[in-house]
């Protein structure tokens, strides 16, 4: 009798211990979510394997889509880098920023247009999304490319960590092209003499620091930009591999692939090797179309077919990129999404999730919407329509346009003779078929709309170039290079 009144004493403190636990776990804010964004540099839209490329190789980015969510209507806010890194960071449109090239951007002084006064940099009035996370708690880092600093600015007070990040690593003094300064290897992991390598490097460390309280790795690629020039053993391996009837065949930019697959790879084992994986959103994405022509020399470095052209262009070649996100016990394993997306909609996901609200400092006029219902479901709607405008020229691309996509309809505005075209990807993907003359009534309709989104965000517009010369109009004069 007394070994059983025990017992129940026993138990009934057993019980008021597992109350009194619940009741904190309840009362304990669930913890936050890691954020990881990697943004690779000029990869279009078939770059990756489980994109359709049929030469290169991406067996981890390939394991991730499988693990998570692919878009396949996904965009860059522009068709060059700095304008949509700063939509990342911003959540607006380049066109509402001013910063609508890459920096410090190309000159062409006897075209026929001039362009705008723009904005060479990301202006200090705009919160950007390590800096809303920072004052939430959580730990930052850049690695990697940045290119918003304002050109002859002091680094230190433009550079990411005057915007918001704790840590900024990118290349080592004296690096050429990806190779690091002559007889140096990477005092990481790695040991390599690879940028690509020795980035990974910096980020591992930066999660193995951070993996005990919430944090946000922005890891900014270099790759596949150019110069072309794959490490050297990767190379090799897909010069062995190399098919005439590839649409892809170019050994040393399939090796720059694989260096940044690599690298997505030793990330990911990373969380997993903390466990923290399954408390961490991944983003994967690129900041524009892959390079097809450069400069007028025709020199292949990829091919986005099925879509039209690349870099630089007013087509989809130059802005549809590949996008995958897995936020784990959100989104579906291996689910697609076919909503048009672009990255001017992180800005406003990634403070949902995170639960930043209201006036937490973050931006009053964002432009992008929230996809936290699509990673839930990925066959809801965002109903919005999407814009582009870049007042340039590109030396590989076109001259000065604008561009809507509203539903599977496409128009493009070019300045130089308001010449429009009209393309309905959901029958005519890789726009062959200009239907503006035989649809006048749709034309006016997303021209107006276009427009109306420009006067909305004060567009910056070319205008016409007093020294405007047509046998040197292609000429550059000052440049940059992007």
């Amino acid at each position: 009798m007394r070994h059983g009144r025990w017992l129940i004493l026993l138990l009934l403190m057993f019980a008021a211990i597992l109350a009194s636990s619940a009741a904190r776990a309840a009362d304990s804010p669930a913890k936050k979510p890691n954020i990881v964004f990697l943004l690779a540099d000029d990869l279009g839209w078939t770059g990756l394997r489980c994109f359709g490329s049929d030469f290169y190789e991406t067996p981890n980015l390939d394991r991730l889509a499988r693990t998570g969510m692919k878009f396949t209507n996904a965009y860059s806010a522009c068709t060059v880098c700095s304008p949509t890194r700063a939509s990342v960071m911003t959540g607006m449109y380049p066109a509402r920023l001013h910063l609508t090239d890459f920096i410090a951007g190309q000159d062409r002084p006897w075209a026929k247009l001039r362009i705008p006064d723009w904005t060479k940099g990301l202006d200090h009035s705009c919160v950007t999304i390590p800096e809303a996370l920072r004052d939430a708690g959580y730990a930052t880092a850049q690695i990697g490319k940045w290119h918003l600093n304002h050109p002859g600015r002091d680094a230190a007070a433009d550079g990411p960590q005057a915007h918001g990040f704790d840590v900024a690593v990118d290349k080592p003094r004296g690096t050429k092209g990806y190779r690091l300064p002559a007889g140096s290897n990477s005092e990481g992991e790695s040991k390599s003499e690879y940028l690509t390598d020795y980035l990974t490097d910096k980020a591992v460390e930066f999660i193995d620091g951070s993996k005990d309280k919430p944090f946000f790795l922005y890891f900014a690629y270099h790759v596949p930009h150019t110069p072309i020039e794959g490490r050297e053993d990767l190379v090799a391996e897909f010069s062995k591999k190399v098919r005439a009837d590839a649409i892809h065949n170019n050994p040393s930019y399939a090796a720059m692939v694989a260096s940044l697959d690599q690298s997505v790879g030793r990330v990911l084992e990373r969380l997993e090797r903390h466990k923290i994986a399954d408390n961490t959103l991944v983003v994967f994405t690129s900041d524009n179309g892959g390079l097809t022509e450069r400069y007028g020399k025709h020199d292949r470095f990829t091919e986005n077919l099925p879509l039209r052209r690349g870099k630089g262009s007013a087509y989809e070649g130059g802005v549809r990129v590949p996008t995958i996100v897995r936020w784990p016990g959100v989104t579906p394993a291996g689910s697609v999404c076919d909503e048009p997306v672009m990255t001017i909609d992180y800005y406003p996901t990634l403070l949902e999730i995170t639960s930043i609200k209201g006036d937490a400092g973050h931006n009053k006029s964002v432009d992008g919407k929230s996809m936290t219902r699509l990673l839930r479901d990925p066959s809801s709607k965002l109903d919005r329509d999407l814009f582009w405008h870049y007042p340039h020229y590109h030396a590989g691309g076109d001259s000065p346009y604008s561009a809507i996509r509203s539903g599977s309809w496409r128009l493009v505005e070019f300045h130089e003779d308001d010449r429009v075209e009209l393309y309905n990807l959901a029958d005519d993907l890789g726009e062959q078929h200009d239907l503006a003359a035989t649809m006048p009534d749709k034309v006016t309709l997303l021209r107006d709309k276009l427009h109306a989104w420009r006067e909305q965000v004060s567009a910056q517009m070319p205008t016409p170039n007093p020294n405007y010369d047509p046998t040197r109009a292609t000429q550059v004069g000052r440049g940059a290079r992007d």
